[in-house]
């Protein structure tokens, strides 16, 4: 197998494709991932969530790693990681452009609204759906591909 490194525009032709991705926060020195639904637009990741741990670890730290693959199979796969910084689209007067904005990205794609707009229990409690729209805005990417394909000697 042969791993190489992923031009700008591959990753980003990864991102612009790919519907989920995995959220790394982090608080107090614990680390926290979980899956989120996106879509890219510009120097942005776009998402939708519920108010919980995620969102109260971002606010509290707002830099975030985003991690998006594309599995073929063990030798052929491509991984896409961005380090960026999480900003909340609050729900006000003066944010209602950029909230639709987001929401217009968005409900682009089927159940834009999954994983982070479904019932949750914990601990035996429904959590409120108090929801909100969020941004990562992207300070750095690279990525990875694999490939079975080895160089001709």
């Amino acid at each position: 197998m042969l791993i190489k490194t992923m031009t700008r525009q591959a990753c980003v032709d990864l991102l612009k494709r790919t519907k989920i991705a995995r959220l790394a926060c982090v608080h107090e020195g614990q680390p926290y991932i979980t899956p989120m639904s996106f879509v890219y637009d510009g120097n942005c990741l776009y998402s939708f969530s519920t108010v919980g741990q995620k969102i109260t670890w971002m606010r509290a730290n707002p830099l975030v790693c985003v991690e998006m693959d594309e599995l073929v199979s063990p030798q052929e796969w491509k991984a896409v990681v961005v380090l960026g910084r999480y900003e909340e689209l609050p729900n006000t007067p003066g944010d209602d452009e950029l909230r639709s904005y987001a929401y217009a990205l968005l409900r682009r794609r089927p159940l834009w609204w999954e994983p982070g707009y479904v019932k949750t229990i914990v601990d035996g409690k429904e959590r409120p759906l108090e929801f909100l729209y969020f941004r990562i805005h992207i300070d750095q990417m690279s990525g990875r591909c694999g490939s079975s394909d080895l160089p001709r000697a």
